[in-house]
């Protein structure tokens, strides 16, 4: 049986998602989806949710926000955002 995500840290999971469909090509926008996903990934790990933390994690190995250059992994990214139920 999975973790039990907490309702608040779930709401963030599925913003950061919507974020990053719009900021594959906004540096700014990239920029605030890293910082969402490194407090929920902090938020995760308080909670005692390490297997979820740990696929978080890899989001953020993949994201690197860069300007004034599309997302290369955007693609990857994106899907693992969607085994989250976002994005």
């Amino acid at each position: 049986m999975g973790e039990k995500i907490p309702e608040p840290i779930r709401e963030k999971l599925a913003r950061a998602g919507s974020l990053h469909q719009r900021a594959v090509s906004d540096y700014q926008q990239c920029l605030e989806f890293s910082k969402i996903m490194a407090d929920i990934l902090a938020q995760l790990e308080e909670a005692g949710c390490s297997r979820v933390a740990d696929r978080v994690m890899a989001v953020l190995i993949e994201c690197n926000p860069r300007e004034g250059c599309h997302c290369e992994k955007a693609t990857l990214v994106g899907e693992k955002m969607k085994k989250f139920g976002c994005g």
